[in-house]
C-alpha cells in the first residue's frame, strides 16, 4: 500500500475508486488497522460514485509509531478523566490525530471530502468538522460519542476486555485476543461467521507487529481530549450519526448526545447493532451511510 508524510508523520493508506469522483475519507476506531473498514463497504460505496480512502491512524498499522514518546502512564489517565480533571501526560491528542486526517487530505490533493469515522474514529471525525469545517462535505459519526460527563458508560467487564492485552505477543494469542474481544462487543443481530472472525483476526494480527505502548497511547489521547458537545455546535456540513441500539461499548446514549449537539444532524439506530463492522450489517450500513453521502453529495451539488 502506499505512503505519504502528513502533519510529521509517514502515513499508511489505499484509495479506491476513481479519482475524479466526491471523495470519502474512512477513519477507524481505536487500535483499529485500515483493514478493519470491510472491502464489501469501500466497493458499496464505490459503487456509489466515491473515492474511498482509508489510513492507518498514528501508532497502529504501518503509519508512524510514536515510540520515542515511550510507554503512557494509562492509570493516570483514566484517574484523571473519573475524577473529571484534566491530564497533562497524553503524548497528544484527539485534535493532533484530526490534523492528521487533514494533512492526508492535504497530501493526496483533496481540498474536502466527506469525513466518515467510526468509535474513536468518530470523535476525531467530529473535530475534523469542528475544527477544520472547511474541509468535511458531511460528516459520519458511527458507533462514538461526544464523552460529555455523566453520558453512560460500557459495563466494566466491557471496558476490561477492551484494555485487557493479550496472553503474549504470539500470533495465536493475539488471534485468540482479538477474536473474544470481537465477540464481546459484537453485534448480537447481525454476528459474524466463525470463519469470518477467523480470518479478520488472522488479516490483523500478520499485517503489523504488536505495539502495545501506541495502542495505549491512543486510549490516552482518548482520556486525555476535551468532552466535544459544544464544539460541535460548529459543525456546518451535513451530518448523519449512525449508532447500534444494542452497542455494548458506547451505549447509544452516546450517539444520541452526537446527534443532539449537531446543529440539523439525522441520527439513525439500528437495532441489533453492536460496536462492529460484520459482513451482516454491510447491506445496513450501506442503506443507511451510502444513501446519505448520495443525498449529501447531491445537495452540495444543487447549492
Amino acid at each position: 500500500m502506499p505512503q505519504v508524510k502528513a502533519n510529521g508523520l509517514t502515513l499508511e493508506y489505499d484509495d479506491h475508486g476513481r479519482p475524479g469522483d466526491p471523495a470519502v475519507l474512512l477513519i477507524m476506531g481505536f487500535s483499529g488497522q485500515l483493514t478493519m473498514w470491510p472491502m464489501s463497504l469501500v466497493n458499496g460505496l464505490t459503487a456509489l460514485g466515491f473515492r474511498v480512502i482509508r489510513f492507518d491512524n498514528r501508532d497502529v498499522g504501518l503509519s508512524t509509531h510514536l515510540s520515542e514518546k515511550g510507554p503512557p502512564d494509562v492509570g493516570a489517565a483514566m484517574m484523571a478523566a473519573m475524577s473529571g480533571q484534566p491530564y497533562a501526560g497524553a503524548a497528544y491528542l484527539l485534535d493532533d490525530m484530526a490534523a492528521d486526517a487533514v494533512g492526508l487530505l492535504d497530501a493526496l490533493g483533496i481540498a474536502d471530502a466527506h469525513i466518515v469515522g467510526a468509535s474513536m474514529g468518530g470523535m476525531i471525525a467530529q473535530i475534523v468538522a469542528a475544527k477544520h469545517g472547511a474541509r468535511a462535505r458531511s460528516l459520519v459519526s458511527i458507533m462514538s460519542s461526544t464523552n460529555r460527563p455523566g453520558l453512560p458508560q460500557a459495563a466494566p467487564e466491557i471496558t476490561g476486555a477492551l484494555i485487557t492485552p493479550p496472553a503474549s505477543p504470539g500470533r495465536e494469542d493475539r488471534i485468540a485476543h482479538f477474536k473474544t474481544l470481537f465477540r464481546t462487543i459484537g453485534s448480537p443481530g447481525f454476528p459474524a461467521t466463525e470463519d469470518e472472525i477467523q480470518t479478520l483476526a488472522e488479516g490483523v494480527v500478520d499485517r503489523a507487529p504488536y505495539d502495545p505502548a501506541g495502542i495505549g497511547r491512543q486510549l490516552v489521547a482518548i482520556l486525555s481530549s476535551e468532552p466535544r458537545h459544544e464544539m460541535l455546535k460548529a459543525v456546518r456540513c451535513p451530518a448523519l450519526v449512525l449508532h447500534g441500539a444494542d452497542d455494548p461499548l458506547i451505549p447509544i446514549a452516546g450517539g444520541e448526545d452526537t446527534a443532539a449537539s449537531i446543529p440539523g444532524a439525522e441520527f439513525v439506530a439500528v437495532p441489533g447493532m453492536g460496536h462492529d463492522f460484520t459482513e451482516a450489517l454491510m447491506p445496513e450500513f450501506i442503506r443507511h451511510a451510502g444513501g446519505f453521502l448520495t443525498r449529501a453529495e447531491q445537495r452540495g451539488k444543487a447549492a
